[in-house]
């Protein structure tokens, strides 16, 4: 059993706490401050997050769906932050990217969001999830090959990260020679090198000139199906929903496979009941959702009034951060974390209620037929360190492995009969030159600020 809810009057109010989501102890092992909150305040504790802002981490599973299916009560709309109402988030403050309200679906509710996500939703749906495989197997076998006479390979950046962008922009009707310099440009950005708004405009711009073609020239295509649905949705707004839907796509996508392949290298018992038949590819997925979820936490969720959560008083304005990991380990409901949940999705990986990952389902089809390929190419791969010597690098929100090595007998057979995609690509020629993306550089930001640190990697 968890540990009871303190009385709220007990509680000191948030920014009391010496308890951080940020700095060396939560980077360092984010589970285990997570487990020391619980035990300190129960299903929701208050902490700091950058800047000393405070704000409510909902660690119990129940209180997670709570938040996420409750518009009512708690807000998507940064807006009604109190915090950045009352000028304590300049900026240039950390968070500011991450909270700058836009008209994306994510950050609006009511008939706003019905429509906009609406438009997300009915255009994703359309995809032939047969010619998703088709697409991942393609790619998947083009990256292999790229790394298949060399014996060695780190399957983080040579397979987990590029795989499934390369997939996404078939998906959203781009030609194949995008897909590397997008897979470069949306780590560099990710990453928050110099050149990452440089990086930040090539992306906008090739979105935007993959509007104007595909306005001319439609085709059965995410893009195409945007531009053609009934809710009639700008450029702008199309192009802010494509960035959305690849980088979202790209980081969460690339840590379920790291993490699974890890899991599979590094567990003896995993990986003979996988080989053994005794579990699907799909079960080991779940799995490793529940265990090791793509993102730790969701920024944010906002107070529309005051209420109660967890026995904590929650103020109108309080941010609370979605707790994904947490949750998921909660003792509520999984009081033996050793024990196998095969086929059971009721864990928070996605999140839930009416801003549920929307493409949950193509993500688990690029991870589970892309990792199939993998071993089934690879058969004797290993890891080529022990698994001490992996690395691991945590921000606000997400937790991730920094390389993979790995070892195989290497083999001169392609099955493509293609050129190979390079695992890593100098990064696109365009994000370097002067011209139209450097005039995109200098203009003012008017939009797209918020993600290209969404998932930033410290």
């Amino acid at each position: 059993m968890s540990t009871p809810a303190p009385d709220p009057a007990a509680v000191p109010p948030p920014g009391c706490p010496a308890h951080r989501l940020y700095g060396p102890e939560a980077e360092a092992d984010p589970m285990g401050l997570y487990e020391k909150l619980r035990a300190e305040y129960g299903s929701v504790a208050p902490v700091l997050v950058q800047g000393d802002l405070p704000a409510w981490l909902v660690l119990g599973h129940r209180e997670n769906l709570d938040v996420a299916r409750s518009p009512s009560r708690f807000s998507r709309d940064p807006r009604r932050w109190r915090d950045m109402q009352e000028g304590n988030v300049p900026p240039d403050h950390p968070l500011t990217p991450m909270t700058a309200w836009q008209p994306v679906c994510h950050l609006v509710e009511g008939a706003e969001h019905e429509r906009l996500r609406g438009a997300v939703t009915d255009s994703l749906e359309r995809f032939d999830r047969r010619g998703i495989r088709r697409y991942v197997t393609r790619f998947a076998n083009q990256l292999i090959d790229g790394f298949l006479q060399t014996g060695r390979a780190d399957l983080v950046a040579d397979f987990a990260e590029p795989l499934p962008m390369l997939v996404m922009t078939q998906l959203v009707g781009m030609p194949d020679s995008y897909g590397p310099r997008l897979v470069e440009a949306a780590r560099d950005m990710l990453k928050g090198t110099e050149t990452a708004v440089a990086s930040n405009a090539y992306v906008t711009e090739t979105l935007e000139q993959l509007v104007d073609r595909k306005r001319a020239v439609p085709g059965r295509d995410f893009t195409s199906w945007l531009l053609e649905h009934r809710t009639q949705l700008t450029d702008d707004e199309i192009v802010e929903h494509l960035r959305l839907v690849l980088i979202a796509a790209f980081e969460t996508t690339a840590n379920l496979i790291a993490n699974t392949l890890r899991l599979v290298l590094t567990d003896r018992r995993f990986r003979a009941d996988l080989s053994g038949g005794h579990m699907t590819l799909p079960d080991a997925l779940e799995q490793v959702l529940w265990d090791e979820p793509p993102l730790t936490t969701i920024l944010g969720r906002w107070a529309t009034g005051d209420t109660e959560l967890g026995g904590m008083a929650v103020k109108a304005g309080d941010m609370l951060l979605l707790g994904l990991a947490a949750g998921n380990a909660d003792p509520d409901i999984r009081p033996d974390l050793t024990l196998p949940v095969h086929g059971n999705r009721s864990h928070l990986s996605f999140s839930s209620g009416p801003h549920e990952c929307p493409g949950q389902d193509i993500g688990r089809a690029i991870a589970d037929t892309g990792i199939d390929t993998l071993l089934a190419r690879l058969p004797d791969v290993e890891l080529a360190v022990s698994e001490a010597e992996l690395r691991w690098k945590s921000s606000l929100m997400s937790r991730h492995l920094i390389e993979l090595p790995v070892a195989f007998t290497p083999s001169g057979t392609s099955v493509t009969g293609s050129n190979p995609v390079p695992a890593r690509v100098p990064a696109p020629a365009p994000v370097r030159v002067p011209g139209a993306i450097r005039e995109a550089v200098e203009r003012p930001v008017r939009r797209a600020s918020w993600w290209a640190r969404l998932f930033r990697r410290r």
